[in-house]
């Protein structure tokens, strides 16, 4: 899974946000060192929902603009858990290795 993905899952995880609020959620997720571009962001959000992953919430039209509402799916949900795992596997190798490292003299 491509990093933008995962975080755009990652900050849906805990309610449904229109597009500015995904990008801030990942910019406060990753402490300013991502900052999704919104043709970033649909392309991930067109990504995610052709594979079920997220589904439109809801719209509303603010200040004469449509803002549309995403939310994960239990797919997504699932996706974001088993990715979570790899992830996290993949660093703990790393760490392992790290620590058994034998530093030349």
């Amino acid at each position: 899974m491509r990093e933008p993905s995962f975080l755009v899952l990652t900050a849906l995880v805990d309610e449904p946000r229109h597009g500015y609020g995904v990008i801030a959620e990942v910019g406060s997720i990753t402490h300013g060192r991502v900052r999704l571009r919104p043709g970033t962001l649909y392309a991930a959000l067109d990504r995610l929902s052709a594979d079920g992953y997220v589904a439109v919430a809801g719209e509303e039209v603010v200040d004469g603009r449509l803002r549309r509402y995403y939310t994960l799916t239990q797919a997504g949900a699932a996706a974001l858990a088993e990715e979570a795992d790899r992830l996290r596997e993949r660093a703990e190798q790393a760490t392992r290795r790290l620590r058994a490292r034998v530093v030349p003299a």
